[in-house]
């Protein structure tokens, strides 16, 4: 019984294997347990660099916006005039250029919110804006990466809603292993893997969290993360610039009611990192990219509460993934939480 005995488990999107070990999460807990996110963060803080009209690391003075706020990122990973790194003398020695643009851009002005505490018109202006970067980005970058980090837990450094869109000259590891993976699904089965999976899932729905017209959520199959979903269109959409009217609108409607789940489970604002992954784009326009699916991962480390967490530590690091309760559990547990945010139960 997966529940009860460890096996493997096979993921054909990054071709490596979890192991799952179920009966794992009934062990005490001694170790580290984290500080839950402030409940009292200010609305607005001249202090705080994302907030309108406050003066960032730069000393450019923000704009008074109203809805999202799009900026170049104040400490960029990646620059475009990053000069060609020196020859290699040895095969084991290699490097290559690496040149791009790293924009941030915020959600809302206000700092106390979060995209599950936004209205639908709020979170699909956000979709809106992802869009467009990824359009105007990626007309001549290979990699556009969307992503949020949300909460101290992942690693924010800033509680105002924001994400991070970096372009890059290349394809990034995760990419080029998802380019990989999707390609030769197509050629062998002759479908788009996550088309295919997206379907399957939709009729067994064991893993299924969240579904409407257009897309669904799942905590999929191979899971490495404790509550880890992946959010597919249902049709086939290469990339987010693709998606209808329609379906921005859908979208923005399972997103929040992912992240209320999410929100609800242990009362507290979830940490998570997220991401969109998609068709490359800049001089891949111009290929055949029907191999790809749109998707988007959600990775949360809370395991048991508010203050325990997934570590990736030992076997982890050193042989492979391995996680704490099946998918399925994972699933079942949040598909069978309320949709109303448990800090609006009471108005």
């Amino acid at each position: 019984r997966p529940a009860e005995h460890q096996h493997i488990r096979y993921n054909p999107l990054r071709d490596d294997w979890v192991l799952v070990s179920a009966h794992r999460v009934k062990r005490p807990w001694q170790g580290q347990l984290e500080k839950p996110p402030p409940e009292d963060v200010p609305r607005w803080d001249p202090k705080n660099p994302l907030c309108p009209g406050a003066t960032r690391a730069n000393g450019e003075v923000n704009p008074e916006y109203e809805g999202t706020f799009v900026f170049p990122n104040d400490f960029p990973a990646l620059q475009p005039d990053a000069p060609e790194p020196d020859a290699s003398d040895h095969p084991l020695f290699r490097a290559a250029p690496a040149r791009g643009l790293c924009k941030g851009m915020c959600f809302h002005p206000w700092s106390d919110l979060t995209l599950p505490l936004m209205s639908l018109p709020e979170i699909r202006a956000v979709i809106d804006a992802w869009a467009e970067l990824a359009t105007e980005l990626g007309a001549s970058y290979p990699w556009v990466q969307i992503f949020e980090n949300k909460g101290a837990m992942m690693g924010c450094s800033n509680p105002h809603p924001h994400c991070q869109v970096w372009a890059s000259s290349f394809l990034p590891n995760e990419a080029c292993l998802e380019d990989r993976t999707q390609r030769q699904h197509l050629s062998q089965h002759g479908v788009p893997m996550l088309l295919e999976y997206a379907e399957q899932e939709a009729r067994r729905k064991e893993r299924l969290v969240v579904e409407n017209a257009d897309w669904l959520v799942v905590v999929p199959y191979w899971a490495t993360w404790p509550y880890q979903t992946l959010l597919l269109p249902r049709r086939h959409v290469c990339r987010l610039q693709d998606l209808s009217d329609s379906e921005k609108d859908s979208l923005a409607s399972i997103m929040q009611r992912l992240l209320i789940k999410y929100d609800n489970l242990f009362e507290v604002s979830f940490p998570y990192s997220m991401g969109w992954h998609g068709a490359p784009t800049g001089p891949y326009l111009e290929e055949d990219c029907r191999h790809w699916q749109l998707h988007a991962h959600y990775y949360p480390p809370l395991l048991r509460s508010a203050t325990v967490r997934k570590f990736m530590v030992g076997y982890e690091m050193l042989a492979q993934a391995q996680r704490d309760l099946t998918p399925e559990q994972a699933a079942e547990r949040l598909r069978n939480l309320p949709e109303v945010h448990y800090k609006k139960r009471a108005e």
